[in-house]
């Protein structure tokens, strides 16, 4: 299954239990040869939003079942897990649902 694939079907998954943005990160040169960077850190996860049920952030980067972090992705999760906001690895909805409901 495509990353893309994955990553919309946690999107939908996660509905009932938290508001959730896909974010781009990254450069890309606009047709009048610009160039345009989204102003996210190097690394942020895919998918970013907040739990419902009371407001705690979320950051979940999405992998296929081959994809691997990258030194980037990695630092970035690992930054974030040391405060109290909910951060994880997800290659499915039900891995998602976990990490987001905590169970």
């Amino acid at each position: 299954m495509r990353e893309s694939d994955v990553q919309n079907s946690i999107r939908l998954a996660l509905n009932p239990y938290a508001v959730i943005f896909r974010t781009n990160v990254g450069k890309v040169k606009t047709v009048d040869g610009r160039w345009f960077d989204t102003g996210l850190p190097k690394g942020h996860t895919d998918l970013a939003g907040f739990r419902k049920s009371d407001g705690k952030a979320i950051y979940l980067e999405i992998k296929n079942e081959k994809g691997r972090l990258r030194d980037d992705q990695k630092h970035f999760i690992n930054t974030m897990q040391r405060y109290p906001v909910i951060c994880g690895v997800a290659r499915s909805a039900d891995e998602a649902i976990k990490i987001v409901t905590g169970g």
